[in-house]
């Protein structure tokens, strides 16, 4: 078989989330290594971007998790896998990988996971859904802290003839520089967001659920006026509620009743995160709960920006404490106030200085580039190339 192999991967959506963007960028990696390279998803946003010439887009409704849903993916992976011929199958999530699974045991393709996400096992079969992702050839772990999850809670899942392995997920370094930034688009922006110039700017980016700690924040910026008598800041929360209008009015109530409505910016959407990560003096990953990675972290130190995240999951392994940024104890609204108190009293030069050691810290470990170059050799030694 000659190096230009077909790889087939499955995704429920093509959005703007990690899996979806490491989906992306590795068929297009894989196109320029002369590779047969098709996404199978359901749809997205992300899709508009995908240059068709280089990278074949199906779709089919492997967002579905009902049971007929799974067995109509797995017979059209069947005919997918025959009729192009595909010698690698790489799913990305629980719902397809299952389909993948059942599709590549009668192909005897190669079936490839990565596991994103710590993923939800509070029962028995929620634990059984999720082993599908151990149950490739080649489990891909995002992160250390992911390969030591799956080790610790699906080690019964685990066969010894199957290969797991870390390889970091990757950020496009060209993309997020600060050095590309436009500064027309960048005023337009701080136009459109009411950004005060005199102000230092905190950047909370993510979606609005209860684990990225957003309430947290809210709490902490409150604590930052109370307590430290510091008021010269703007806040810039920026992420879809996702239909979650309940959360939303609950923080905005916390809002209301520290009476810090003018402090505090609510943002859906930015369609250049670069921009948002460029107009902030720092920025705050608040989570909770573990992240499997932490990318929010990475975009900021790709952008040189000082990042306060939490001691948790993949925060732990991206972010260098006290050289890059600040890791604080999660679920402490005290601690992250009176992190961001100290970044606000430290002068511009010191924090530059973090910044630049942000981004070296990402060019040497988690370069898209790097992640996708891992990849493909693993795929190229499953087939023995």
């Amino acid at each position: 078989m000659a190096s230009n192999f077909k790889v087939m991967q499955v995704i429920p959506k093509l959005g703007y989330g990690g899996a979806e963007t490491g989906c992306y960028d590795l068929a297009h990696f894989l196109a320029e290594k002369d590779c047969k390279s098709i996404i199978v998803t359901s749809g997205g946003p992300l899709i508009k971007y995908v240059r068709r010439k280089k990278v074949k887009i199906i779709k089919l409704p492997v967002h579905l998790k009902n049971p007929f849903a799974l067995i109509f993916n797995a017979l059209a992976l069947i005919l997918l896998q025959i009729i192009y011929r595909i010698d690698i199958v790489h799913a990305r999530s629980r719902a397809p990988a299952w389909s993948c699974y059942w599709s590549t045991f009668f192909t005897r393709r190669k079936f490839v996971t990565t596991f994103h996400g710590t993923y939800n096992f509070k029962n028995k079969f929620k634990k059984f859904y999720n082993s599908v992702m151990v149950k490739s050839k080649l489990t891909i772990a995002g992160s250390n802290f992911i390969f030591n999850h799956i080790n610790e809670n699906y080690k019964n899942y685990l066969k010894p003839k199957n290969k797991l392995l870390v390889i970091f997920r990757g950020i496009n370094l060209h993309y997020y520089d600060p050095k590309n930034i436009s500064d027309i688009k960048l005023l337009r922006l701080k136009k459109d967001w009411s950004i005060e110039d005199d102000k230092f700017k905190i950047l909370l980016p993510g979606r609005l659920t209860n684990w990225k700690g957003q309430l947290n924040f809210i709490e902490a910026l409150n604590i930052l006026i109370e307590d430290y008598k510091n008021d010269k800041f703007q806040a810039i929360i920026l992420g879809s509620d996702q239909g979650r209008n309940v959360y939303k009015k609950k923080l905005q109530s916390l809002i209301d009743r520290y009476n810090i409505n003018k402090k505090i910016i609510f943002a859906e959407h930015c369609k250049e995160m670069p921009l948002a990560y460029a107009l902030a003096d720092i920025v705050v990953s608040s989570s909770i709960e573990p992240e499997a990675f932490g990318r929010v972290a990475v975009e900021a130190q790709a952008m040189q920006k000082p990042i306060i995240a939490t001691k948790l999951g993949g925060s732990m392994e991206t972010v260098l404490n006290n050289k890059t940024g600040i890791l604080y104890k999660f679920d402490d609204p005290r601690e992250l106030a009176k992190n961001i108190n100290s970044f606000m009293e430290t002068d511009k030069l010191a924090l530059n200085i973090m910044g630049v050691e942000g981004r070296k810290n990402v060019v040497k470990k988690f370069d898209v580039e790097k992640m996708c170059q891992s990849t493909f050799n693993e795929y190229k030694k499953l087939l023995n190339l």
